[in-house]
């Protein structure tokens, strides 16, 4: 089975001219997406053709872009294959490289992550961003995955169609990539690599700690934000009921299930068309969502009721109430019903 390493590339050193060399001598075909790097740095590319192909276009896109643009190519030229993808700064070793992909030929549904240990003297930008990052990913999807920045990823051919899919031009491509391996159920599996630094704030790499990050962090947020825009709508449905309508136990009731219609019907929209976009069947998602809605409600207003008995504020009770329910919606939501199909 061919072996193929993909490495997109912008203004690249001489470092990408050994990677290439070691990786074709190691019985790997070599595929390098120039992004936009411009003509000083077209001297490394026409070397590094030497040992492989080059591939790419005149403006920068991101590596989100040079990494599908690489994936079309592929796609396009082998009938099976493996693919593993690789940072251009010399990062990631070939044994590395090596040993990922034997393991993506036996077990093609799998797919495979380098996981680097960072040492203490590892750039700070790297370390704490990924310990950041690994948090975020864990409560947005539940998974330990402890190297979520990590560009030494293995897979066989046949995944390429579904990492086509995923949106992402630019750095937080390869996060999208993992949250929606999460959201499809696909098995991910992590093997120890070792990871070279050239120098403390790791220089040659062209991540910009505060652009990208933004852009990392707002694919996951955006599954919050929609529930917490939701809640601004339903509590202030909720209090404008009860002015309406008093603080007894039946007026509790009517507008806990008024204000729960409108903010559920406002997330629903929002989650389909923004967050999830998803493209599934309209009718059945509604169906199920609503199903859950009805759920929510009846929990909601059962708990609302015993904390009101106790002696609790309505007001109070309603947020720590809403705060439990959030957490039932978002996992029914991102595990069941706005799920993409498995491939």
């Amino acid at each position: 089975m061919e072996r193929i390493a993909l490495i997109p590339s912008y203004e690249p050193g001489d470092v990408l001219i050994e990677l290439a060399r070691e990786l074709a001598e190691n019985g790997m075909r070599v595929v390098v997406v120039d992004d936009g790097s411009g003509q000083d740095y077209q001297g490394v590319f026409d070397r590094v053709r030497e040992y492989g192909t080059v591939i790419g276009y005149e403006v920068n896109q991101g590596k989100g872009h040079a990494l599908k643009e690489g994936l079309k190519f592929v796609l396009d030229e082998c009938e099976e294959c493996v693919v593993v993808t690789m940072d251009s700064d010399g990062q990631h070793k070939v044994e590395d490289a090596l040993h990922l992909c034997e393991l993506a030929e036996q077990d093609r549904r799998t797919f495979y992550l380098g996981s680097r240990v960072l040492p203490k003297d590892a750039p700070t930008k790297s370390r704490y961003g990924n310990a950041i990052t690994r948090l975020v990913y864990k409560t947005a999807t539940g998974l330990d995955v402890y190297d979520t920045q990590s560009g030494l990823r293995a897979f066989y051919c046949a995944q390429i169609p579904f990492l086509l899919e995923i949106p992402g031009e630019r750095y937080e491509y390869e996060m999208n990539v993992l949250l929606q391996i999460a959201k499809t159920k696909r098995p991910i599996k992590e093997e120890r690599i070792e990871t070279i630094y050239f120098d403390k704030e790791n220089s040659v790499s062209h991540f910009n700690a505060w652009k990208d990050s933004v852009r990392i962090y707002k694919e996951i947020f955006k599954f919050v934000g929609s529930s917490l825009a939701a809640f601004v709508v339903d509590y202030a449905m909720y209090v404008l009921l009860l002015a309406l309508l008093g603080t007894g136990e039946v007026a509790l009731i009517q507008a806990s299930f008024g204000a729960r219609a409108v903010s559920s019907v406002f997330n629903f929209l929002v989650n389909k068309l923004v967050v999830f976009r998803s493209s599934g069947n309209l009718w059945w998602e509604s169906a199920v969502y609503f199903g859950l809605v009805v759920f929510i409600i009846c929990v909601n207003t059962l708990l609302l009721s015993l904390l009101s008995s106790m002696g609790m504020n309505v007001y109070l009770a309603k947020i720590l109430v809403e705060m439990v329910m959030f957490v039932v919606s978002y996992l029914m939501q991102h595990y069941v019903i706005f799920r993409k199909e498995k491939a």
